[in-house]
């Protein structure tokens, strides 16, 4: 049986290990760097941030897949082989990003840091709070996880809209699409959730200029981005400005250009921020190994690959 290479970097291989030698007792499973065997007999590689130049010492790989939503640490890599990329969709990883979206809209929303600074200073005192149809939330990003985080909210009862690079087919939210709508959603969001992939089209598209087209008049009093897709997104520097400046209330950011986040970033200490260690959809191997083991036995079969991005659009 081909042998599968797991080639990880900041996180602990061994509990993937484990799990793949659980439910596939009988296959070659290997880990880089200690546990790499003979490469020509590597056939899968599961990745997350493996050194530039690796997958292309592996003579006969055959499919490449992705442990986390994103493959921009895959592209990246000006040596990578030109095999099938598979990308991670599950219902599981899809709540968690769910879940992280609701919490940080309704942070916000429902002024946390205002509560938290006054529970310091052990102070009474209500605020007017307005209702979630009042409050018009952008979701930047119709993928799986943008539709599921968008169908959320809206239930919740915020005015919800979504956009996306190119058109999509209606769901009952308000969506815009292209260059061509984005100032147009961006002038009626308050809440910007972004889930869009890392690009170089997308590359520091969370830039001053595009933080001062969001909604300033709405029933927040000044519009919130919350960054859960990708790093690059955004211009840290920018972010800062906005906030200081008033274009920006609130961040909640998940995600950064350079992870960890450096000790001496203001972002840390700002109090207009929620800083998270990339952990608002984490891959979790009891439940994204299945996935892998269905593919490779799928495409084992001869049958089609499920999930695999395209190299033009990088998603």
């Amino acid at each position: 049986m081909s042998a599968l290479l797991l080639a990880i970097t900041r996180w602990d291989p061994t509990l993937w290990a484990e799990r793949f030698r659980t439910l596939s007792p009988g296959r070659d499973v290997r880990v880089w760097p200690d546990d790499v065997g003979e490469p020509a007999a590597v056939a899968y590689a599961c990745a997350w941030m493996p050194p530039q130049g690796l997958l292309a010492t592996f003579p006969n790989l055959r499919v490449i897949f992705s442990l986390g939503a994103g493959v921009d640490h895959l592209l990246s890599d000006p040596s990578l082989p030109n095999l099938p990329i598979v990308r991670i969709v599950d219902p599981d990883l899809t709540m968690r990003m769910t879940e992280y979206v609701t919490l940080h809209v309704l942070l916000h929303h429902r002024r946390q840091r205002l509560y938290d600074a006054q529970q310091r200073d052990r102070l009474w005192r209500d605020h007017d709070q307005p209702a979630a149809s009042e409050v018009s939330v952008g979701v930047m990003g119709f993928g799986t996880l943008g539709r599921a985080a968008a169908a959320m909210l809206s239930r919740l009862g915020f005015n919800v809209a979504a956009w996306s690079r190119t058109p999509k087919a209606p769901t009952g939210i308000e969506l815009f699409h292209g260059q061509d709508g984005l100032d147009a959603f961006l002038s009626r969001s308050e809440i910007l959730v972004v889930l869009v992939p890392s690009t170089p089209a997308t590359e520091g598209l969370l830039n001053l200029a595009l933080l001062r087209k969001l909604k300033h008049d709405g029933a927040l009093g000044g519009p919130v981005l919350i960054n859960a897709g990708r790093g690059k997104l955004q211009i840290d520097a920018d972010v800062v400005a906005a906030l200081d400046e008033g274009s920006l209330i609130g961040a909640s950011l998940d995600v950064f250009p350079i992870e960890p986040l450096p000790s001496e970033s203001p972002l840390w200490s700002h109090p207009k921020v929620f800083v998270t260690p990339h952990n608002a959809a984490a891959s979790v191997p009891r439940r994204l190994v299945s996935y892998v083991l269905s593919q490779i036995e799928r495409f084992e079969a001869g049958d089609a690959l499920d999930n695999v991005i395209d190299r033009t659009t990088g998603y």
